[in-house]
């Protein structure tokens, strides 16, 4: 599905939407987006399975063995997340397991 966005009364691709705001994709300015949309992301999918297994920030920074301002920058999309963090939240914190793929 590609999402539209009006712009002056015309309607333009959310890609060409991106491509003028950012750049195009491989441009520093783009790459540095996309990092940060999918560091968002990845903050919101944590949040969302925390709130599930209702857990608070504390305990699962307990159970974990780090801190909560840590799991809070982390969902807020402000704090870099170790491969080996991630891997600890999902599978000590929430009991889950987490499955990597490359597109």
């Amino acid at each position: 599905m590609v999402k539209k966005i009006k712009s002056k009364n015309k309607v333009v691709s959310w890609n060409t939407h991106l491509n003028k705001k950012y750049g195009l994709r491989g441009t520093a300015s783009r790459s540095e987006f996309e990092m940060k949309a999918q560091t968002f992301i990845l903050g919101e999918l944590l949040k969302e399975e925390r709130e599930k297994a209702n857990m608070t920030q504390a305990e699962m920074a307990e159970k974990t063995g780090t801190k909560k301002s840590y799991i809070s920058r982390i969902e807020n999309g402000r704090a870099d997340i170790q491969l080996s963090t991630l891997y600890r939240l999902i599978e000590q914190g929430l009991n889950r397991k987490l499955e990597l793929s490359i597109h």
